[in-house]
């Protein structure tokens, strides 16, 4: 039997090598929407599997985890788990695998080329998204919430067979489904994380319904209908995840002619963080076949961090790039003298929670005033009004959140079963919307998250809860009740969360931090009402 450092240097090194080639060839086909570059990101991947799923490798590597002496080193033993991680989803027939990440690159590269017709004409996601926020005929927007699921027709059949072929590979390394397996490698308790959901549900559902009755007052009033004949293409996005603003507030003119990535800039260094670098290195403005959503990607783990997005004007991309800077510093401040494997956040959730903490700045009246000009008096007028919008807009997240988490659990328990009348009820139980009439489309296919990021979305959920908790920690630690324009906010993130990077599970991070675990009282406390 090799020792752990020869066994392990020469495997980091590979790593290492694949991981950086697979995500700068990742970054290409996302940016140029090149049929090359998606190539060249398969390949790569298909090099990870075929490390990955040497079955003389992982028997060695499940014998160390259960040494006692190798577990009291620390950085060795958490290095170990996190190759377990890498090791276990692999083990199954390479064929197989090799499948699913041809078929989940060509889902991606799908979405990525994919424009919308509407009415002859091809139009981007942003327009889509300005009909949406603007337009007060309901028979030119429910041609565009239509036109937005077009996508969903043309990709369900292979995501249903893409759901068959991660399953099998999930019950050939020895787990129920895809589902629970993910679950296991991403840390989380299956139990605990129903738990959290309950208990939000049940905390949310009085609240939304009330939020949502007078929201669908003010709609009726807007596009002059009954409240009975709002319909799912009257909310501000395809999903309804986003709340509108109030009649009475509009953000977006606060950001008209503004520069969204100086604003961006500017607010970061006010904290103590820089972020020049990463915005030199980013992909910023929309074009023809580029991706049209927005990430953060860390290409090497050693410093070369990257955002795309599309940016507009407008507040959404406002807190769409606070978000996305949210997840770079992150990367960025992560303590570059741990290993590698251990150069990455502690979980998905805690790097949803910082970027979640900063996109919702954009309905903060200080923030507002300091970095998007709106003269205080203004903004303190509007104060109430942004704090219940921001209230508003957390609870329309977390039922749209139910409605995913709990679609892809279903899903995964039975990818047979009717997915449409599945995805239907479950908007109609957490959402209050009503599905259009003979309506049988695959429109949960139009969410990339379900082809592209599977068992995902309960990180957002979780991230928004501990984003709260963050929240109410630094506000403690500074002992003030705002945290802008002060360089101490950013030092606090570096020092509590940022630098320990992955070198502990989330779960114990965040004890470190505060004292205690996720706690979900905070976000009720924060926002409902």
């Amino acid at each position: 039997m090799p020792s752990v450092d020869s066994f392990l240097n020469p495997r980091l090194k590979q790593v290492e090598s694949l991981y950086k080639a697979s995500s700068e060839a990742y970054w290409q086909a996302t940016t140029t929407g090149e049929e090359k570059y998606e190539q060249q990101y398969i390949g790569y991947r298909q090099d990870l599997i075929r490390l990955f799923s040497n079955k003389e490798d992982y028997a060695i590597l499940k014998e160390w985890l259960a040494n006692e002496t190798l577990q009291k080193d620390l950085l060795l033993y958490r290095q170990l788990v996190l190759l377990e991680h890498e090791y276990i989803p692999n083990q199954p027939d390479a064929d197989l695998l090799s499948d699913i990440v041809q078929k989940e690159s060509e889902i991606e590269g799908e979405f990525t080329r994919f424009r919308v017709s509407l009415d002859g004409q091809t139009v981007s996601d942003n327009e889509i998204q300005d009909i949406l926020q603007n337009e007060t005929d309901s028979t030119i927007r429910r041609k565009a919430w239509e036109a937005s699921k077009q996508i969903g027709c043309q990709v369900a059949e292979r995501v249903i067979e893409l759901v068959k072929l991660r399953n099998r590979a999930a019950q050939e390394a020895g787990f129920k489904n895809y589902y629970a397996m993910s679950l296991h490698l991403q840390e989380l308790d299956g139990r605990d994380l129903f738990s959290i959901l309950a208990k939000l549900e049940k905390e949310t559902t009085e609240p939304f319904r009330r939020a949502k009755r007078k929201l669908d007052g003010q709609l009726a009033r807007t596009f002059k209908i009954s409240t009975n004949e709002v319909m799912p293409w009257h909310y501000a996005d395809p999903f309804f995840q986003e709340a509108p603003p109030p009649e009475n507030v509009q953000l977006d003119p606060y950001f008209k002619e503004k520069n969204i990535i100086e604003i961006t800039k500017h607010f970061f260094a006010d904290i103590g963080l820089d972020v020049e670098d990463i915005l030199q290195r980013s992909d910023l403005f929309e074009r023809p076949n580029k991706n049209q959503h927005a990430y953060c990607i860390d290409i090497d783990h050693s410093g070369d961090v990257r955002v795309l997005a599309n940016i507009r004007d407008n507040e959404w991309w406002m807190s769409t790039m606070l978000h996305e800077l949210g997840h770079g510093v992150y990367d960025k401040y992560i303590d570059r003298t741990l290993p590698y494997l251990l150069r990455t956040p502690a979980h998905t959730l805690t790097t949803e929670a910082i970027a979640m903490f900063m996109g919702r700045l954009t309905k903060n009246p200080e923030w507002l005033t300091l970095y998007a000009d709106v003269p205080k008096q203004e903004a303190e007028r509007l104060g109430k009004e942004l704090e219940e919008y921001l209230s508003l807009s957390m609870l329309i997240f977390v039922r749209w959140g139910l409605v995913m988490v709990h679609f892809e659990h279903e899903m995964y328990h039975d990818p047979d079963q009717d997915l449409n009348a599945l995805w239907w009820s479950l908007v109609e139980r957490f959402q209050l919307i009503r599905k259009p009439d003979r309506r049988n489309e695959p429109d949960w296919a139009a969410k990339i998250h379900i082809g592209t990021a599977p068992v995902y979305y309960q990180n957002y959920i979780l991230g928004e809860l501990m984003a709260s908790q963050l929240h109410f920690m630094i506000v403690d630690e500074l002992r003030n009740d705002s945290y802008l324009k002060k360089k101490s906010t950013g030092a606090y993130l570096i020092r509590r969360i940022f630098h320990p990077g992955a070198q502990i599970p989330w779960y114990e991070l965040l004890k470190n931090a505060n004292g205690e675990g996720l706690n979900p009282d905070y976000f009720i406390k924060q926002f409902i009402r």
